[in-house]
């Protein structure tokens, strides 16, 4: 049996940025749970801002959304997304989302395998 936790809470969990540039607060995953093959994150973009298009190499990754309003380019795709929106992203997908709301942006992050810095490929600079 695992002597990491089972239950833990959004408020518990600390706060970094990831290679993208948006703000994550990693929920569950291996690093900090007992989950294994998964992670679950939830993710800040401020007012005006957008992350780094970019595509994660081996990790299906969901969004799901919870409050505010943004635009996603998936693949060449644009379309706005809001609360209740859920967008799926497959290995090496190329990826962006900004928030074009009045408040910030927050979403669920799920990955499979789990979220790791270096299967996160930057493709191309920030220019906005």
């Amino acid at each position: 049996m695992t002597d990491k936790p089972r239950v833990i809470n959004l408020k518990d969990c600390e706060q970094f940025i990831t290679k993208d540039g948006s703000s994550i607060r990693e929920i569950m995953a291996p690093r900090n749970s007992m989950i294994e093959k998964q992670s679950l994150a939830e993710a800040v973009v401020p007012v005006g801002c957008v992350t780094h298009e970019h595509y994660h190499a081996t990790s299906e990754e969901i969004y799901y959304i919870l409050s505010g309003s943004g635009e996603m380019w998936v693949a060449g795709e644009t379309f706005q997304v809001r609360g209740g929106d859920a967008v799926a992203l497959l290995p090496g997908t190329r990826h962006k989302i900004r928030n074009i709301g009045d408040d910030k942006l927050v979403f669920l992050c799920i990955c499979v395998p789990p979220y790791e810095h270096h299967d996160t490929v930057i493709t191309e600079d920030n220019q906005e």
